[in-house]
């Protein structure tokens, strides 16, 4: 894929001569980071760009672009290739999700699915094509481990990503994963989201029980953070944890990112969090101006992480009281009561949990606007496409749909929730009955 991604930087350069650049990047962590590598490299080229966020690609959007500018989507793009057919603009995509349709001879895309190649983020893939445009971009390999860690490729390191790694000369460490890990464990263990703790995630007393149970005290009237622990500090809490969520200790432990922005060390996970959590709450311009480097982004940031933490565990609470489970699946209709653009990182982070047997489905549902979010995740390691699993349900639906095996999503009209939700459990049944 490397030979691609170089003729695809040559003819990048060709076609942007004296030309105007749009970049049309998605809002999470993933596609920022993509947003931002990208962006500072056509600052160092000197190129004319503009950059826009946003939640989907719909087709509306498509219709109404500037047909003189060359177009640049990241993080999305493979399953519009029809609509984008129909522009006169030059268009680039630089994406990791399943490809519908052909390319049309307009369209230039970097994909790995077209090479079955191994998995790779959107950022990893805009660090690779930022590199091949000049070899002197290694700066900004930092941002693509974000964007994987992101995109929950930071387990098992592929050929590619461990490239990227050795490029980002970050410091990686074995450890809990519970972020941030470098700050008060207290604090990370009541706002954990990427472990959910039953009792103690969200309930500051839980936690004080947690660590008192596990012989975690203050020293000089501070909590230590998570890589100042000692081994039996860290082996005593992660027993307790294991002891409340029914997991297993290959689930609680892995890789903890180290890396450096604005001269300071961050935990990756805690930034990639920072990041998506500025976007879900509508402030996509400040996780950019973060991943810029910009010194008054970093402080708004933390503010808005903070009431994104707060409305992440209400949400998390509310699906654990108002779920609907079936044979093999998990659907949370929340309507209202879960914000549209936090209904994917609930089902991310609920299909992590124990306590779904491998290959669950789980379904989280949302209003936006006059539509419905719909977004799906596999249980574990193994199971269905839950994208064939959405476009199955979407085909007498006047919707779109769009992610990965593992990861999927779509839109569906509000004045067709009853028809969709009908099919879709059908749908599932029917799968379990396959299986």
């Amino acid at each position: 894929m490397k030979k691609e991604i170089v003729y695809a930087s040559k003819l990048f350069l060709e076609k942007t001569k004296s030309k105007q650049i749009k970049i049309i990047s998605h809002f999470d962590t993933d596609g920022i980071t993509s947003a931002a590598i990208i962006a500072r490299t056509l600052k160092k080229l000197d190129k004319r760009f503009s950059v826009k966020i946003v939640k989907n690609l719909e087709n509306e959007f498509i219709k109404k672009l500037n047909t003189k500018e060359v177009l640049l989507f990241l993080d999305l793009g493979s399953g519009s290739l029809e609509e984008l057919e129909k522009l006169e603009n030059s268009v680039f995509i630089i994406d990791h999700h399943e490809i519908t349709g052909n390319a049309g001879e307009n369209t230039t895309i970097i994909n790995p699915h077209l090479f079955d190649e191994e998995e790779i983020s959107a950022s990893g893939l805009s660090y690779l094509f930022s590199k091949a445009l000049d070899s002197k971009n290694k700066e900004l390999a930092n941002l693509a481990v974000v964007g994987m860690v992101g995109d929950m490729l930071g387990k098992e390191i592929s050929k590619l990503n461990n490239e990227i790694i050795e490029d980002a000369k970050i410091i990686i460490k074995k450890g809990l994963l519970i972020y941030p890990a470098t700050r008060p464990i207290h604090k990370a263990l009541e706002y954990s989201s990427s472990i959910f703790i039953p009792g103690v995630t969200g309930n500051f007393k839980g936690v004080f029980n947690l660590l008192k149970e596990s012989g975690i005290e203050k020293e000089n009237g501070k909590y230590k953070s998570l890589i100042e622990l000692e081994e039996t500090e860290l082996s005593k809490l992660i027993t307790s944890i294991l002891m409340r969520t029914k997991q297993k200790t290959e689930d609680v432990i892995g890789n903890i990112y180290l890396i450096k922005l604005s001269n300071r060390i961050e935990d990756a996970r805690e930034l990639s969090a920072m990041i998506n959590a500025c976007s879900r709450l509508n402030k996509s311009e400040i996780s950019l101006s973060l991943c810029l480097e910009n010194k008054n982004a970093r402080k708004k940031a933390e503010s808005i992480y903070v009431k994104y933490k707060q409305h992440l565990i209400s949400a998390l609470n509310y699906a654990e009281q108002n779920k609907i489970e079936g044979k093999g699946y998990v659907i949370i209709n929340a309507k209202n009561q879960i914000k549209d653009t936090m209904i994917g990182t609930v089902a991310s982070i609920l299909s992590m949990s124990r306590e779904y047997k491998e290959g669950t489905v789980i379904i989280g549902t949302s209003y936006d606007h006059e539509k419905i979010k719909v977004s799906a995740r596999i249980s574990g390691r193994n199971g269905r496409n839950v994208r064939e699993l959405l476009s199955e349900s979407m085909k007498t639906i006047h919707g779109e749909c769009g992610g990965h095996q593992k990861a999927a999503g779509c839109l569906v009209p509000k004045s067709q929730e009853n028809q969709f939700m009908e099919i879709l459990k059908k749908q599932l049944e029917v799968e379990v009955v396959k299986i």
